[in-house]
């Protein structure tokens, strides 16, 4: 890990619970709970044929699910302790990322 930076990757409390996994000619997505709040499956459909669409959806379904009044709750004091580092996830740097959302809530 950098100097400067905090992982914000599972399974941290900032995980994006989420999950892009590739399966029967399309990609799907899942959400593990991995703090109180819904578990099942999420389907992006087979319109959405690649992984980077799904990646997208992932990230959108954080945004809904996980804000402070989410049923995956990320506190204010949660994002205050990310307030001044570098974020670091596994995700590409060239697409969207769960990393990106926890930037823009800590940092309004």
């Amino acid at each position: 890990m950098p100097p400067g930076a905090k992982s914000v990757a599972r399974p941290t409390r900032y995980g994006n619970p989420f999950v892009v996994v590739q399966g029967q000619g399309y990609v799907q997505g899942y959400w593990q709970a991995l703090s109180p709040g819904p578990s099942g499956i999420y389907r992006t459909g087979p319109e959405r044929a690649s992984e980077a669409e799904a990646t997208a959806d992932a990230v959108d379904l954080f945004r809904l699910h996980c804000g402070t009044f989410g049923p995956f709750e990320i506190s204010g004091a949660d994002l205050d302790a990310l307030v001044g580092f570098n974020l670091a996830c596994w995700c590409p740097l060239d697409q969207p990322c769960h990393a990106d959302i926890l930037l823009a809530w800590g940092n309004p």
